[in-house]
């Protein structure tokens, strides 16, 4: 039972600035806040310290960015030495197509001032996240590139990840913000804003089972989306998403956009979307594991197929790379039957898959020497029992695609690193790219399900300042910010893989700032 602490109109502490949220976002806020100014800042969770992170730390750390190729690439990262780098390959990414890969991705909803902010604040954003927080980047070569003839070739527009994945990239934070001289409180739930006359004055907590009022001259939400509420999902995204598997924290319920709207904060965004992914089946269902992390991901679907428990495909696997459909598919694996699905490989297309997350030990392997045993043995896994031939016929149906596209085609070249254009014919559902025929024994299943990281629908924010924007007046509330997962209007129904991180970054400082720059004007 809670015991009433001093009210909302007492405080017991002052600072000035209070965050919500010790993920990647929040931190950036809390760093930014301390170097614009701010010496009293306040990081509070309402998750013990064991989870400290939120989603950033079951993340692989990629940071998607603007660039010039390579060679300003090897400006910032770790793990480029000068023997490899002449057989590197990374084509420049620009603006323009950062931009045009967000707003395809949204069929054009996005907020264009939103987005215009995260693409113009990315490379900025890298480089501050090296110099300020410590953060150690990689050039991605386990995830996103192949090597071909002889050639590191990376692939999808990103290429930077973070050592250590999301673990390292919330160490450097922690070590940043205790340098900075940041105070964090863990088991900390925020229960509502102190507002008064319109103005967000601090935020009402919980610690040892009683409530008290903290005061700050700016608040900063990022305490992320309700993807970890099964109620929730299951009332915004639709029946059957009660039955996603939890990417991530277990403590995204929320409970920030419920205060923002208590104060008058206008909502935002796709509100029935969210960042969804191919998801080892075998995994938890209400929370990630902070060992494994990452590693349930199971990303190696354009190199094979994907078949439904009634032996069917359900997706073009090769309609782009594996960074622009990873978001669409986890979801279109929740509407299958049972929300399962199997990812079928030959010995061939294995030999390509990522160790990370189909190595022995991280996953459950099906082998078959040929479809019909395959099938068979997938049936305790969740294939129909009637549906095996169904099975057998797909895979039939599908090698003769492929075939038929080869035979008429032989020039062309098998590229994991390029759309290379490799396609079936005569199916009513194609696979647009690297469609080789699955003839290589042994055949392998995996089992996957739909891992929820995120929620698209969130709060509405001035892009130049990420303040929070009244619902009568669409002017921001004086005192109140927001950022990461909560920003809502950026993504709608897919996402390009690695924007959260630097969407995070980007409006975490200008929050940060913007915080700062309130504290100074209640000086």
């Amino acid at each position: 039972m809670l015991v009433p602490g001093p009210g909302p109109g007492s405080a017991t502490q002052n600072y000035d600035c209070i965050v919500i949220g010790s993920g990647h976002a929040g931190s950036c806020a809390a760093l930014s806040a301390v170097e614009h100014g701010c010496t009293r800042v306040l990081l509070i969770d309402k998750c013990p310290e064991t989870w400290v992170g939120g989603n950033g730390f079951f993340t692989a750390g990629a940071h998607r960015t603007v660039h010039g190729g390579l060679s300003d690439l090897l400006l910032l990262v770790e793990n480029a030495p000068s023997e490899l780098v002449p057989r590197i390959d990374i084509d420049p990414y620009t603006a323009d197509q950062f931009t045009n890969d967000i707003m395809r991705l949204s069929g054009g909803r996005s907020d264009a001032d939103l987005v215009r902010t995260v693409v113009e604040g990315s490379r900025e954003s890298i480089e501050w996240l090296k110099r300020t927080v410590g953060v150690s980047f990689t050039l991605s070569f386990d995830r996103q590139a192949y090597e071909v003839d002889g050639r590191q070739k990376f692939w999808g527009g990103m290429a930077l990840s973070t050592r250590d994945g999301g673990k390292g990239l919330i160490a450097a934070h922690r070590i940043a913000l205790r340098r900075a001289g940041v105070e964090t409180w863990f088991d900390t739930p925020a229960r509502e804003l102190v507002c008064k006359e319109g103005v967000v004055m601090g935020v009402v907590v919980e610690r040892e089972e009683k409530l008290e009022s903290v005061h700050a001259a700016a608040v900063v939400l990022a305490a992320g989306g309700y993807e970890s509420s099964a109620t929730l999902r299951k009332q915004h995204l639709g029946d059957g998403w009660e039955n996603a598997r939890v990417r991530g924290t277990p403590y995204n319920t929320g409970d920030g956009i419920s205060m923002v709207r208590a104060v008058g904060g206008r909502l935002a965004g796709d509100w029935g979307g969210c960042h969804a992914t191919c998801w080892d089946a075998n995994a938890p269902a209400d929370r990630g594991d902070r060992e494994v992390s990452n590693q349930f991901t199971k990303s190696g679907y354009p190199l094979g197929i994907m078949v439904n428990t009634r032996g069917v495909r359900f997706v073009d696997e090769g309609a782009d790379f594996r960074n622009f459909t990873y978001a669409a598919y986890g979801k279109a694996i929740l509407r299958q039957p049972g929300g399962l699905a199997f990812q079928i490989f030959d010995a061939h297309a294995a030999m390509w898959l990522r160790k990370e997350e189909y190595g022995d030990g991280i996953v459950t392997k099906i082998w078959g020497n040929d479809a019909e045993d395959l099938a068979l043995k997938l049936v305790p896994h969740g294939l129909e029992n009637e549906n095996v031939e169904v099975f057998v016929r797909t895979l039939t149906e599908y090698n003769d695609a492929t075939r038929t596209f080869l035979a008429a085609n032989p020039e062309r070249k098998w590229d994991p690193a390029a759309k290379d254009g490799i396609a079936t014919w005569g199916l009513p559902l194609p696979k647009s790219n690297w469609a080789l025929p699955m003839e290589e024994p042994r055949l392998l299943a995996v089992v996957v399900a739909c891992g929820i990281t995120f929620t698209f629908g969130g709060i509405a924010v001035d892009p130049k300042t990420s303040g929070v924007l009244r619902v009568e007046s669409d002017k921001p509330i004086p005192g109140l910010y927001c950022t990461g997962e909560m920003v809502g209007g950026l993504w709608y129904e897919n996402y390009p893989g690695g924007s959260g991180l630097t969407a995070g970054a980007v409006f975490g400082r200008i929050a940060g700032r913007e915080a700062a720059n309130r504290a100074r004007l209640n000086l």
